[in-house]
């Protein structure tokens, strides 16, 4: 369609950053550019393609693709793309293609450059996606629940794909939910209709259940926006629905994350999920040590910062089995990869080895042991050479102990309960923080299930972990001082690792373990033990304040030791710390203690 001048110079007067240009510049810019009309599934440009210049979305909608053909981004009305391909060597990065009937006005190259260099606004503007972004809303710590659109179109399995493709239309959407009996089947998309129904020439009669995307990845409310943004650039999708306690209650799309900047942890994981090597990988991977510097500083709380980081790890371990498979061929029966320790609680720094196992479906043979040892050797390998160490307890995959049938695990759990011996006792605390990382799920629900049940009645079990709990212990010395290290290379420093956060996570452990909670992250089994009953409000909320500022005074000596050059650690120098800083530290780590001593005395802060 055409427009004219007094059009557009509207249209880009609404639009950032031509909105801050002097009202001389908009008028001469308004004639500048050049309007195109796309039909819908009809390409923009493809990858390596000169770009003609920069694109924004006049009407309709766009969708971008990396080099791997993984949709990365959508774009709507005002929004531009092609900057970055013009601001590296003028070839398209990506690709796009029309969604829908698109009207999209181009700003020729030239005149691109020309508006970056003389136009400081537009230079900063632009100059987003080679560094860092401002943000506006947070995409990281924002809840699911504050994006998704909370009453998604949904059609039966039973429905035609055309009746299915006319809700989509008179919504202006591109997904329909797939429901029976109120419970989640599936979904469909307009990719669906066009690569499985045009593409194919099925009738448009067909039922949405032979085309839909079957048991679709999901996520609870209570997820965070990076959640979503990871999952989408790893998956390569573009809608999750929300489901909450089996009930599907929303569904969040790349549009709805729009008006959010890209943040550099998802530039990470989708860089890593399109990896080719373990050496690629590691590349990536050296920026983490920034990224933790980046988070810290902009004042992300210490959940939030370690979730952003293991989110990382899980994509490269996730990366690596696929890249084995890749190797080794088909498995020859399922299996789970589970990390335990930081990883496992999704609490990793910037400083982190690997604790991993394999379980293996009870269908697994001697003559498949071979696969599965040259799978995990691969996969520890390369996670060794994208900087997280191999464990120095042994406590990895590569371990023939650690690599077996679901049965041997089940059994291993019910001798360290039945038996909790000094060994048991150690295994069964590193144990107890698995969480699924890639492969076949069910796996695992049943054995977490299974032995927190047994392990929550097992009185004398119980007892033994509440004992092995309290062998780390908060650094408190007397007349309110700290009880530092007393020699060695650390001496006279305080262990934030072993003296911090692990009495607080040993705590939250033995929480889960008394009421059979699932949460692995040592705050959410905190908040759950709250919500239990097992801690008072007041006690709870007392012991999440120390554990925040335990945990968040050690991302800041990381984070400091990096901007220093150094290799990032867990040992602080109380000197390092102000009065005020040293004082409440001190107070954070007597709750510790208090808490401590009501669970060692078989009672909870009940007050």
């Amino acid at each position: 369609m055409p427009l004219s001048h007094d059009q557009i110079l509207r249209f880009i007067r609404s639009v950032h950053p031509y909105d801050a240009l002097p009202a001389d510049t908009q008028d001469s810019l308004a004639d500048k550019f050049d309007v195109w009309e796309v039909e819908k599934f009809f390409s923009v440009y493809d990858l390596n393609e000169k770009l003609p210049g920069l694109f924004i979305v006049h009407d309709g909608q766009i969708e971008v693709r990396d080099e791997n053909d993984v949709v990365v981004s959508h774009f709507g009305v005002r929004n531009s793309f092609g900057e970055r391909g013009l601001l590296r060597d003028g070839l398209a990065a990506t690709s796009a293609r029309a969604e829908a009937h698109s009207v999209l006005l181009v700003l020729p190259a030239t005149e691109f450059h020309s508006l970056i260099q003389t136009h400081e606004s537009a230079r900063r503007f632009f100059d987003r996606s080679r560094g860092p972004r401002p943000r506006g809303n947070d995409l990281a710590t924002s809840r699911v629940e504050t994006l998704m659109a909370p009453t998604p179109k949904c059609c039966a399995p039973t429905d035609s794909t055309q009746r299915a493709a006319q809700i989509m239309r008179d919504a202006r959407i591109s997904s329909v939910c797939v429901t029976k009996d109120g419970t989640l089947s599936g979904i469909l998309t307009t990719r669906d209709l066009a690569g499985k129904i045009l593409a194919e020439g099925l009738s448009a009669d067909t039922p949405v259940s032979q085309i839909m995307t079957p048991n679709p990845f999901t996520l609870p409310p209570s997820a965070i926006g990076s959640d979503v943004l990871h999952a989408m650039m790893e998956h390569g999708i573009g809608h999750i629905p929300i489901i909450e306690a089996g009930r599907l209650v929303g569904i969040v799309t790349q549009t709805d994350l729009t008006r959010f900047q890209a943040i550099s942890s998802a530039e990470l994981v989708s860089e890593i999920a399109a990896a080719q090597s373990p050496q690629d990988m590691a590349q990536i991977t050296a920026r983490i040590p920034q990224l933790l510097v980046q988070l810290v500083a902009g004042g992300n709380r210490h959940e939030i910062t370690t979730r952003l980081i293991t989110d990382i790890a899980d994509t490269a371990t996730r990366r690596l089995l696929t890249l084995a498979e890749q190797d080794l061929g088909t498995p020859p029966v399922p299996y789970l990869w589970l990390a335990c320790g930081s990883q496992g609680r999704q609490e990793q720094t910037g400083v982190s080895d690997q604790d991993n196992c394999l379980i293996l479906d009870d269908a697994v043979t001697d003559a498949d042991m071979p696969y599965f040892h040259a799978l995990a050797k691969y996969v520890c390998d390369g996670l060794n050479t994208c900087g997280y160490v191999y464990c120095p307890g042994d406590m990895m995959a590569t371990s023939p102990r650690w690599c077996q049938p679901l049965h041997v695990w089940r059994a291993y759990f019910d001798h360290w309960i039945a038996t909790p011996n000094p060994e048991a006792q150690m295994l069964a605390s590193v144990m107890f923080d698995l969480r699924p990382i890639g492969g076949h799920m069910p796996l695992f629900e049943t054995l977490q299930d299974s032995t927190l049940a047994a392990a929550s009645s097992n009185s004398i079990f119980v007892a033994h972990m509440v004992g092995n709990s309290l062998t780390h212990t908060p650094p408190l010395g007397l007349l309110r001082g700290f009880a530092t290290i007393r020699s060695g290379e650390h001496r006279n420093q305080l262990d934030l690792k072993h003296n911090g956060v692990v009495p607080v996570v040993d705590l939250g452990r033995i929480y889960a373990l008394q009421g059979q909670l699932t949460a692995v992250n040592t705050r959410a089994r905190l908040k759950a033990a709250r919500n239990a009953g097992l801690l008072s409000t007041s006690g709870g909320a007392d012991l999440l304040d120390a554990y925040d500022l335990i945990a968040e005074t050690r991302l800041s000596h990381q984070a400091d030791q990096i901007k220093r050059a150094q290799a990032p650690d867990n040992y602080l120098s109380p000197a390092d710390l102000s009065d005020f800083e040293r004082s409440h530290l001190r107070d954070a780590f007597v709750v510790v203690k208090t808490m401590q001593s009501a669970i060692g005395h078989g009672r909870t802060m009940l007050r």
